[in-house]
């Protein structure tokens, strides 16, 4: 006979219809999910809907994926302006020309022609990696005592701009890989910046945060304060004049830019504002093309830039730290794995301060130690597992750095041909200063170079290998990369934020490549940076996009038993990540008519920054 408070089953009644009424929850919350997908996640974006679940779990708009291309930015728009140029047939080159101008006008603190990038570009067919370098060099006229009676002009004014490199660059890498009509990429951005774009939540938080830049330079408050009333998110922002001069460069070339109209306009402009900018700086400015830095580790290759950029190098000899206790997946585990990676991050900090231009500088013997597993192995053994040490203890030579207003983006389209691009303007709206009549907003890159004279208790003392030089360029944290196995390409990362950059992207790697996290795990989870001095470790403790990221409490108090001073931080690095996934083994898979194998594309854009990918 069967009990009144027994099912057939066995199971109380009370049990038996709750789990009938939790399968109809979750039958519903599936169906749910499938209507929002469906839908036009893009307008929920821009109607600010919040669809974040717990944790380290982010909704739609920040991970996507796709089996034939993405596109990683850290602006929705740019991102679907990247992919747009996929989907008609361009390659991943033409996809990272037109979403580094569309970034240049809708994130104008962060990037544009008025600044420089690095660009690394593996191509599917030759599986070759090359490295651009369009970083800005210091103009004819700059000296190494040029900031001696006002140190102030280093980062703040014209006379802080160094010579652009981004739309040479960005040419050079479109006439060896380009498919789309130059003129075609810019279309998008034109039209943003005649007819207006609507200011982000990112750029609106910068735009008060920097109010009284903007208000103090008449070009900045032209843009970001018509009528004399800052803008906040949500507004409508017009650079009209920027239109016009990425319309002449579209039309002319970048000649409009460095023989033509463009430049001559922004060079009166820079000269009645103070700067050495001159006419010849632009026509003598080149791109450097060389192959990539390369990196084994682990079983993954790595591909990056060469020196001036810190950022490959860098990651090379933490990982190598890592990887010499004997199993990088163990030593980069746990409480324990954070503290060696931060002493790692100390020991490598010290080390990059001997790096600089190599076209100035001899660095030979400093970028086989970075890349050299025996000479990490030799740092290893000053790493201990219980205590950490004053700068001292890590020092051999110093520099002073500070990279802020950057943009990174990721790009991987149908044959597989990979872009990893970081374009900076380098502090937020760069040095301050808005050229009215082109509407460029000039970097202040020359804040980078090392100076005799700046000495500070709270800041790493200059390095000569980072003195400035007439056509040199500065030393760069910025770490623009692509990882690959078995010769097939599994991730695509960069970010920006200055010297936080290495660490961010490093840590990023670790938890996916090394740790086995998800990739929006990986972006999302809370991150440590360390910059030697001050010897403080800044932990992550910020609200991003309606979710809370912060070391936890068990970490914090673990480094603190280690001698570790600890600050909170809400300036991290924001980071974008792309990871390809096989369903068979990597070596083998299904072929396209290119003869290319193609596995699942994951692309995060780090919400840190509210941006969202895009895929074909």
């Amino acid at each position: 006979m069967e009990s009144p408070l027994l099912g057939a089953d066995g199971l109380p009644r009370t049990r038996k219809w709750s789990r009938v009424f939790c399968f109809l929850l979750a039958f519903m919350a599936v169906m749910a999910v499938g209507l929002v997908i469906s839908g036009n996640l893009n307008y929920w974006l821009l109607e600010g809907a919040q669809k974040y679940n717990e944790g380290v779990k982010a909704n739609q708009e920040n991970i996507i994926e796709s089996e034939v291309g993405v596109v990683a930015a850290d602006h929705t728009i740019c991102s679907e302006i990247g992919a747009s140029t996929l989907r008609q047939g361009g390659h991943a080159v033409d996809a990272a020309v037109a979403t580094a101008i569309c970034l240049g006008v809708v994130s104008p603190a962060s990037s544009g022609i008025g600044g420089g990038s690095f660009m690394v570009v593996r191509s599917s067919s030759t599986s070759k990696a090359q490295a651009f370098d369009m970083r800005e060099t210091a103009p004819s006229a700059a000296s190494q005592n040029m900031y001696k009676d006002n140190p102030q002009a280093k980062y703040l004014g014209a006379l802080a701009m160094g010579v652009p490199g981004e739309i040479a660059g960005l040419h050079e890498a479109w006439l060896q890989h380009g498919r789309l009509a130059w003129r075609t990429l810019f279309q998008p951005a034109i039209k943003l910046a005649k007819e207006g774009f609507v200011v982000s939540e990112h750029l609106g938080y910068y735009i008060a945060l920097y109010a009284s830049k903007i208000m103090n330079d008449p070009g900045l408050k032209s843009v970001f304060a018509p009528n004399g009333k800052l803008l906040k998110a949500g507004d409508t922002c017009y650079n009209v004049e920027l239109g016009y001069s990425l319309e002449a460069v579209a039309d002319q070339g970048p000649q409009a830019f460095y023989n033509g109209i463009v430049g001559e306009k922004l060079v009166k402009d820079v000269k009645e504002a103070g700067g050495i900018l001159t006419m010849e700086d632009l026509s003598n400015y080149k791109v450097k093309i060389t192959k990539a830095t390369t990196v084994d580790v682990n079983g993954y290759t790595i591909y990056g830039m060469p020196s001036p950029s810190s950022g490959t190098l860098g990651l090379s000899l933490v990982l190598n730290i890592l990887n010499s206790y004997g199993n990088l997946n163990i030593a980069a585990k746990g409480n324990l794995g954070l503290h060696r990676l931060i002493e790692a991050l100390k020991h490598m900090f010290a080390v990059r301060m001997n790096l600089g231009d190599p076209d100035f500088v001899d660095i030979t013997n400093y970028i086989s130690d970075m890349l050299s597993p025996s000479f990490a192995k030799q740092i290893k053994e000053r790493i201990f597992d219980n205590t950490t040490f004053p700068p001292e203890y890590y020092m051999y030579r110093w520099s002073q750095l500070g990279d802020h207003g950057t943009s990174h983006f990721c790009i991987v389209d149908a044959d597989r041909n990979v872009v990893s691009m970081t374009t900076t303007i380098n502090y937020v709206f760069g040095a301050g200063v808005l050229s009215a009549s082109t509407g460029i907003v000039l970097n202040n890159e020359m804040d980078d170079f090392s100076i005799p004279t700046a000495m500070a208790p709270d800041k790493l003392p200059p390095a000569p290998a980072n003195f400035i030089e007439p056509n040199k360029r500065p030393l760069s944290s910025m770490t623009p990369i692509i990882v690959t196995k078995n010769d097939k390409v599994v991730g695509v990362i960069g970010g920006s934020g200055g010297m936080n950059i290495i660490p961010a992207v490093l840590q990023v790697f670790i938890k996916h490549f090394v740790l086995g996290m998800e990739p929006m795990a990986a972006v999302q989870s809370p991150r440590v940076y360390h910059k030697l001095i001050p010897n403080v470790v800044q932990y992550e403790n910020t609200t991003a996009e309606g979710y809370h990221i912060e070391l936890s409490l068990e970490k914090r108090l673990f480094l603190k038993e280690r001698g570790h001073q600890l600050s909170p931080t809400t300036a991290g690095a924001v980071t974008q990540f792309v990871i390809q996934t096989f369903k068979a083994p990597i070596n083998v898979g299904r072929k396209t008519k290119s003869n290319i194998i193609r596995g699942t594309l994951t692309a995060v854009s780090d919400p840190r920054k509210g941006g969202s990918p895009a895929a074909v």
